[in-house]
């Protein structure tokens, strides 16, 4: 919901580091890469109970998320980039709920995979409203130059590092937060199932 917004904000900026890492030789997939290594190392200072240190690679980590698309523009797009994007986000949106599972499996444990679950539902509504968007050639910019149709939603990436800061912050609270977003985002799944009905009537 909030995604358009916050890349408003950050992009020019975005773009400005970008540029300049381009120029130093830096690829957009390496970029992406490192992103997801430093949010598995997120989930390992959680798992321990560091978890402000985790917070401070979460953050770090989408900020390379969102440089990797700043150094395309640059080096220029392609296909596989975009597919790379795509798997290590979801990657690391499942690693980190992963984290406080480990690090409190008794409290933690069965909010923490509701989550997951949560997450794979919907990344499964996103991708397969994506795949059937390109064969009947639908296009949209709502969230910018993707390499995939992306619709929008509730829970969005900027909701979900939302969510995520207040796991690090108040991490004794993990389980109702969780619960209340796996909600979210059921909810995100079953509104993106309606548009899918109406955009894909035959």
């Amino acid at each position: 919901m909030l995604d358009g917004a916050a890349r408003n904000l950050l992009n020019p900026a975005l773009d400005a580091v970008g540029r300049a890492l381009a120029r130093t030789g830096v690829s957009a997939n390496a970029v992406t890469i490192f992103g997801l290594l430093l949010g598995v190392a997120a989930a390992g200072l959680i798992a321990v109970h560091w978890t402000i240190a985790g917070l401070v690679l979460i953050l770090l980590s989408r900020l390379a998320d969102g440089l990797d698309g700043a150094v395309a523009k640059v080096n220029g797009r392609t296909d596989f980039g975009g597919y790379l994007d795509i798997v290590l986000d979801f990657a690391f949106y499942g690693v980190i709920p992963l984290g406080f599972v480990i690090a409190d499996p008794a409290a933690n444990g069965l909010a923490g995979a509701a989550l997951i679950a949560s997450f794979y539902v919907n990344g499964a509504s996103f991708l397969a409203f994506s795949t059937l968007a390109e064969k009947r050639g639908l296009k949209t910019e709502q969230r910018g130059t993707k390499s995939i149709y992306f619709t929008t939603g509730l829970a969005e990436a900027t909701e979900t590092i939302a969510v995520f800061a207040l796991f690090c912050l108040f991490p004794a609270w993990f389980a109702p937060i969780a619960w209340v977003f796996a909600a979210v985002c059921l909810y995100t799944t079953i509104s993106r199932i309606i548009e899918a009905r109406a955009a894909f009537r035959d």
